[in-house]
């Protein structure tokens, strides 16, 4: 399967205990860093995303293959 690619501003949504959580990418990570608090094991070959929810307004960190565009 192929490698979902996203990009600043990608309107994206993902499960969540809640059912779905939607949100905008604001960046692709590609090393390790956190966000709020957490560690987030990004690399070049394995890059996550950081995304702002739209509900909550914090920042939060996903892989591609768990993510999936929505229209804007």
């Amino acid at each position: 399967m192929a490698e979902m690619e996203f990009r600043r501003g990608d309107h994206v949504s993902w499960a969540s205990h809640s059912g779905r959580a939607y949100g905008v990418v604001r960046e692709k990570l590609t090393e390790r860093t956190h966000v709020r608090g957490h560690a987030v094991n990004a690399s070049p070959e394995a890059p996550q995303y950081r995304i702002r929810n739209d509900d909550s307004g914090r920042d939060v960190a996903h892989r591609p293959e768990v993510l999936r565009h929505e229209p804007k």
